[in-house]
């Protein structure tokens, strides 16, 4: 029997090749987009599997009315795939709050909506998968991301949380971190630029903007590529809590990783000596009291702390 796909932002980008490599294995796909219209000119009915439905995933009771029609439809869904998203690309303070607001509620209260949604089905199965596309900026950050990188680090924070709540449930999840992919992504079909001018930033932001146009159409990363992983590890029976995909994201990822070591161990140096405006014996009595505390109040508390 085929699987069935519940798939967001699948009218282009990552979205449509993921919807489109479910397709080439033989998966029903319900593929969603701010307008059914835009999946069915992507895929111009190649499928008779693919079931384009309108989704604002912004709108948590659309959410909810798309799934609730997809179960009864075709009886579960399997596998969901959180893509919708666009990236709010600029200096940080050259946004709105209404943009920044804005971002959040897409990239990170939308999929949420979707997973919320979903997750009392998979649940009540004891079966499914949740794939979550964050991207590398959900672990680094830098210049120019930084409104963008923060709606993703909220992100990879509540799904790395509600993937180990889901687990003993028989729900897995995954992860997908990607570098730069050749999609539209750094377009204007989908990048935003801050709107407030700040001569202070005018000389990096021109060098920003000049960075992402040669960028846009350019990046390493070969969507089709990741949307053949995704499917396939979606196949396997023990799925990985992150795929971060593309050589670029490898870098940047480890090269984060190589700095945490380096801070966290420089920080237990600091740690070790009092500090000047401390009476050393009174901060040594601190120190331990506090690590009394902290072993009784996580005493007996389940995973990772």
């Amino acid at each position: 029997m085929s699987k069935v796909w519940l798939v967001t932002g699948a009218s282009r980008g990552l979205g449509r090749e993921i919807a489109r490599a479910a397709l080439n294995e033989g998966a029903t796909v319900v593929a969603t987009a701010r307008t059914a219209n835009a999946v069915r000119d992507a895929f111009a009915d190649e499928h008779e599997r693919l079931h384009a439905v309108t989704l604002d995933i912004t709108d948590a009771e659309a959410a909810g009315s798309v799934t609730a029609e997809a179960i009864e439809r075709f009886g579960t869904i399997d596998v969901l795939v959180s893509n919708a998203g666009y990236a709010e690309l600029g200096f940080f303070e050259t946004f709105t709050d209404e943009a920044v607001r804005r971002q959040f509620e897409v990239n990170l209260f939308g999929t949420m909506n979707v997973a919320r949604a979903v997750a009392p089905h998979m649940r009540q199965r004891r079966s499914g998968l949740i794939v979550t596309i964050s991207s590398v900026s959900g672990l680094v950050s830098n210049g120019g991301g930084a409104v963008y990188s923060a709606s993703k680090f909220a992100v990879e924070g509540w799904m790395e949380g509600f993937a180990q709540e889901l687990a003993p449930l028989g729900v897995r999840s995954l992860l997908v971190e990607p570098g730069m992919l050749r999609t539209d992504f750094m377009d204007q079909k989908s990048a935003h630029f801050g709107s407030i001018e700040i001569p202070d930033y005018a000389e990096a932001i021109t060098q920003y903007h000049a960075f992402v146009e040669a960028a846009n159409g350019n990046q390493p990363g070969d969507p089709k590529l990741l949307a053949a992983w995704i499917v396939a590890l979606a196949a396997q029976d023990e799925v990985p809590s992150r795929f971060v995909f593309g050589d670029d994201a490898r870098q940047w990822a480890g090269a984060k990783v190589d700095q945490l070591r380096q801070e966290i161990a420089q920080s237990a140096d600091w740690a070790d000596q009092a500090p000047i405006c401390c009476n050393l014996d009174d901060w040594r009595m601190e120190k331990q009291e506090f690590y009394r505390s902290s072993k009784d109040r996580f005493e007996g508390v389940s995973g990772d702390i």
